[in-house]
């Protein structure tokens, strides 16, 4: 297989502590992030050619970034330069993306000013096997979802394979579309769609039954998550595959998580992954649909594949920062670990 593209903004996440003892201590820490940034990193840490397309600022700061991707050996040479500003976001320190206390500041980006015909795609997928983005991508703005179906419909002319993550952020969406009249129309172009049963249905309008899965019972997840991705693949024929994450808190300050694959093969699901306490919630979606990507880039079966990705995923909530540290080897260890 040739080069992963991974496309998306990149971002500074600003994390300072609840308690505004940054203030005290002129400190702030700060990662390099993004969504499809983190696969692009994790896949080239485990040995897969990768590339990441984005637009920045041609300033110092932006050489500085893209020189860190550089350094972990990702590809970064089609990245557009334009516009005034690079994407921020302010996370507190142990929050999920998903909790109120997210900030965003990326309205007037580079990457969020994207407009069609800027990006050359004939050129930038040359080489090119596997198209990666998200859903946070059309969230930015009209331009971006625009850029998005051209990219899409190029990439789809070239028959190289589409990854789609269904991340939500209902914070990004304020430029008057609402998920359901954006992402349908992008969808049907992709061949790994991932997400879970709830987001498929804010995204995509896969009917969710809340009363099946009303008590949260593992069964009963199970049961939906083989419905919904069945009827994912029935209105995107296009679809191969669909991957969904279950992740839900445990105690006070642990996870308990596993995942599904289903695809004509019917429902594969992981094993289960606990743990009483975990450092960073950002960036494990990502990590696992990276390890969906190197299964499939190393011709892995759909189990092996599944397990991989979600031992990645897991390992990662214990790694600070946005993109994943873990080795192949590292993660091979926690599959190992956790099957005894």
């Amino acid at each position: 297989m040739g080069n992963v593209l991974s496309f998306g903004e990149l971002l500074l996440r600003i994390c300072p502590d609840m308690d505004g003892q940054w203030l005290q201590e002129n400190t702030l820490p700060f990662y390099v992030g993004g969504a499809e940034a983190n696969v692009a990193a994790a896949l080239s840490l485990w040995g897969v050619p990768s590339s990441y397309l984005t637009a920045l600022p041609g300033n110092f700061l932006s050489d500085q970034v893209v020189s860190y991707l550089g350094s972990r050996a990702i590809q970064t040479d089609k990245i557009l330069y334009h516009g005034n500003r690079m994407g921020l976001y302010y996370l507190p320190k142990g929050k999920d993306l998903k909790n109120a206390g997210v900030l965003y500041d990326r309205s007037g980006s580079a990457f969020a000013d994207l407009r069609p015909g800027l990006i050359d795609w004939d050129d930038v997928f040359e080489g090119v096997s596997w198209f990666h983005f998200s859903a946070i991508c059309p969230a930015l703005s009209q331009g971006v979802a625009e850029v998005c179906e051209e990219a899409l419909v190029a990439a789809r002319r070239k028959n190289i394979t589409i990854s789609l993550d269904l991340n939500y952020r209902a914070k990004l969406w304020q430029y008057g579309k609402a998920p359901l009249a954006v992402m349908p129309a992008l969808a049907q172009h992709c061949h790994l769609i991932m997400g879970n049963i709830w987001a498929a249905h804010t995204m995509l309008g896969i009917p969710l039954d809340e009363e099946l899965i009303a008590g949260r019972d593992k069964e009963s997840l199970l049961q939906h998550a083989r419905l919904s991705s069945a009827e994912v693949i029935r209105q995107y024929p296009n679809c191969r595959t669909v991957a969904n994450t279950f992740r839900f808190d445990y105690g006070e300050e642990g996870i308990r998580y596993y995942t599904t694959l289903y695809s004509k093969e019917g429902l594969t699901c992981s094993r289960e992954y606990m743990a009483d306490k975990i450092v960073d919630k950002v960036g494990s979606g990502d990590c696992f649909m990276a390890g969906l990507i190197y299964g499939f880039h190393k011709n892995l079966p759909l189990p092996q594949t599944l397990e991989f990705a979600t031992a990645a995923a897991f390992i990662k909530l214990f790694t600070l920062g946005d993109a994943t540290n873990s080795t192949v080897a590292e993660i091979h260890e926690t599959m190992s670990s956790y099957a005894k």
